[in-house]
């Protein structure tokens, strides 16, 4: 019987598939507009136009692997419900603290601070564990009832529970939630100790914060979900990715959904570190820009990097992700000219609906895929393979009205400059990751996807000095084929302050004991048979005195991860203390259950010539001829020189003057810069 594994990666203009044959190991990709009213109508109905075009019954669907940005979308837009924390007493005010940090260290006023829950809704009640687990001051319920009436009569429908240093001891936080949940029997409740059991009370809280608000959002969701399958006749189960590469179950993701902030680039992540192996790349830029977002994360010696904490709109999130920087440039990016009379792209997107004024469905605001239409870099009858014709009067319209007339410019020079300040952000925002790592851009390869990607990935490459960009097949996809690759990872982790020393070790081997039961019960749970668990063990590590840490891999050899981390730090800051004995601030374990992968996908031609088509696009100022040739007549080894325009049904490609690209053995094209 056929059996086919779907990947599915739900932006906020497209919706992307990747459709796995698990007898054959091909692969094919689909793409639709996302429905944002109802992500889940999106992506049904994609799944019904992939089953048609690549010949399957929904019932031989053997799973779904589901990428979604419905938890940061709603975090970004404020599409939250309305929330409460309770906290220990003289602790509500944490999230309004926070760590002073301010980034414009010049100007008069410090940054406003996001905040979720204003100080009306937030309630201190009496209690206090020690950093050592022990109880200062016994719990008083009569105070956790109090609040928890204060919260409903609020209109509380969210209710965060973070307790200092519960996450050495979670009982105080254990008891008040069943009282919460026994006076407010609606509501949804989240604890800071089955969220994020680690020090820092401030990103602690603002993690559970986040969580808490988006239980009622992300489980609305997925029940619409499973019911629109379920009616399809999609019994498969379906898996979330979540923002460290992994995937969870529907049950996890409900109760734990701060987990998928970074559902959707986290593919794109997984697929450039798959790649990189492939091509013998091991230095990647992985740059993913679809409608609304473009997202940069790095490879770095072959491996992307995962870290403990990142931010979300400026809110902390204290959960293990891949390092990924997001900015709002993609080909939704709405252009428009400011009081000052500057031209400005972004952060606003015109995202799937409307989507941009050459979409034909109503929207109003010039956006850089129009720019790309009016400059001829898009072929507007190829839109999606065919299946979306586009406007190129209405978007030369928009653009004269809105951006040249103002700035007294001639269409495509305001077009252009749209690209320029577009492109201009995406380099910064590379500059951004690779600096503070102290990396050069030189020794790094592009590695351009997402479906507006192709069109600025050579001169993006350009501003930041790397001389190579690669084009993996199938980009307008590619994050969706890189949850393919996905497993199932349980992120575990306990706070204990120790020195990393022999009379530790111990201690050290309890607590991973411990976690390791806790893991091994969850991927029973999942279904995961025994030969295909794995539980590796990493220590944040940190020299006296030091406020963050240094994650290193631990194999049960205490003074071998001790010299790594002297090795780590040393690469990091350039310094280290070798005669220092380092702290041990948190033992992490990711409990991993491997899942079946796809096979190496052969990469074959249609067998035709190139095309020798010509059109007339805009380039550096002028108007220039450039060859369009159909990625799919390009043979393995073929080289080709711009100006050239590369188009597939997904995505195209703009190779400008001066580059020369080869196809690869694995059906990816290598562009150099020759000049």
């Amino acid at each position: 019987m056929q059996r086919v594994r779907v990947a599915v990666d739900i932006g906020g203009t497209f919706t992307d598939l990747q459709v796995l044959d698990e007898t054959t190991g091909a692969a094919h990709a689909h793409k639709v507009p996302t429905t944002p009213a109802d992500p889940s109508e999106g992506l049904l109905g994609g799944l019904r136009e992939a089953a048609a075009l690549f010949g399957f019954e929904l019932g031989a669907v053997s799973a779904i692997l589901h990428g979604t940005t419905i938890a940061t979308n709603a975090v970004l837009e404020r599409k939250l419900p309305t929330g409460a924390l309770i906290s220990t007493q003289g602790f509500t005010d944490v999230l309004e603290i926070g760590r002073h940090f301010r980034s414009r260290v010049y100007a008069s006023k410090a940054e406003a601070r996001a905040l979720l829950i204003p100080r009306s809704r937030r309630f201190g009640v009496t209690e206090r564990v020690r950093a050592d687990g022990g109880i200062e001051t016994p719990l008083d319920e009569a105070s956790v009832r109090s609040a928890a009436e204060r919260a409903g009569a609020a209109g509380a429908e969210a209710i965060a529970i973070a307790f200092l240093h519960a996450y050495a001891n979670p009982a105080h936080e254990r008891r008040a939630a069943e009282i919460v949940q026994h006076i407010l029997p609606g509501a949804f409740v989240s604890c800071s100790h089955a969220v994020s059991p680690e020090i820092r009370e401030f990103e602690r809280t603002s993690t559970t914060v986040l969580n808490a608000l988006l239980m009622p959002v992300v489980k609305t969701y997925l029940s619409r979900l499973r019911g629109r399958l379920a009616d399809a006749g999609v019994v498969a189960p379906v898996y979330l990715v979540q923002s460290n590469g992994g995937v969870t179950t529907p049950e996890i993701a409900g109760e734990q959904p701060a987990r998928l902030l970074l559902s959707g680039p986290a593919g794109g992540a997984r697929a450039a570190e798959i790649l990189a192996a492939a091509l013998e790349l091991p230095n990647l830029i992985a740059v993913d820009m679809g409608g609304t977002s473009y997202d940069v994360s790095i490879v770095d010696g072959g491996v992307i990097r995962l870290v403990t904490q990142g931010k979300v709109d400026g809110l902390p999130v204290r959960l293990p992700m891949i390092e990924i920087r997001t900015i709002g440039a993609g080909g939704g990016s709405i252009a428009r000219v400011d009081e000052t009379g500057r031209l400005l792209v972004g952060p606003e997107s015109a995202g799937a609906m409307p989507g941009p004024v050459c979409y034909r469905q109503g929207g109003s605001a010039p956006a850089v895929t129009d720019a790309n239409v009016a400059l001829g870099r898009i072929d507007p009858d190829f839109f999606l393979g065919g299946a979306m014709s586009l406007d190129v009067a209405a978007a030369r319209a928009v653009l004269s009205d809105r951006i040249a007339q103002p700035l007294g410019l001639q269409g495509d020079a305001a077009a252009e400059g749209i690209i320029a300040i577009a492109t201009t952000h995406m380099a910064a925002a590379i500059r951004l990751s690779l600096f503070e790592k102290g990396l050069d851009p030189a020794d790094f390869a592009l590695i351009s996807f997402g479906g507006a990607g192709g069109l600025h990935a050579c001169d993006t490459a350009a501003e930041i000095g790397a001389r190579r960009v690669v084009f993996p097949r199938d980009p307008g996809t590619l994050s969706a084929w890189g949850m393919l690759f996905s497993d199932v990872v349980h992120d575990l982790a306990r706070s204990r302050l120790m020195r990393a020393e022999g009379p530790n070790h111990a201690e050290v081997e309890a607590l991973i004991a411990a976690m390791r039961a806790e893991g091994e019960d969850m991927l029973t749970r999942d279904g995961i048979a025994a030969d295909d668990r794995a539980y590796p063990v990493a220590l944040d590590l940190r020299y006296p005195g030091q406020a963050y840490e240094i994650g290193v891999p631990y194999d049960g050899d205490l003074d071998a991860t001790v010299e790594a981390f002297h090795a780590a730090h040393q690469r990091q800051y350039a310094h280290a203390e070798p005669h220092v004995t380092p702290e041990i601030v948190t033992l992490r374990m990711a409990a991993t259950g491997r899942l079946s992968k796809p096979s190496a996908r052969p990469f074959e031609t249609t067998g035709e010539p190139a095309a020798t088509l010509t059109r007339t696009i805009r380039l550096a100022g002028e108007r220039q001829d450039a060859t369009i040739v159909r990625r799919e007549t390009i043979a393995s080894g073929t080289a080709l020189t711009g100006p050239l325009i590369v188009e597939e049904a997904h995505s195209t490609l703009l190779i400008p003057p001066g580059w020369r690209v080869v196809v690869h053995p694995t059906g990816a094209l290598i562009a150099d810069r020759q000049t």
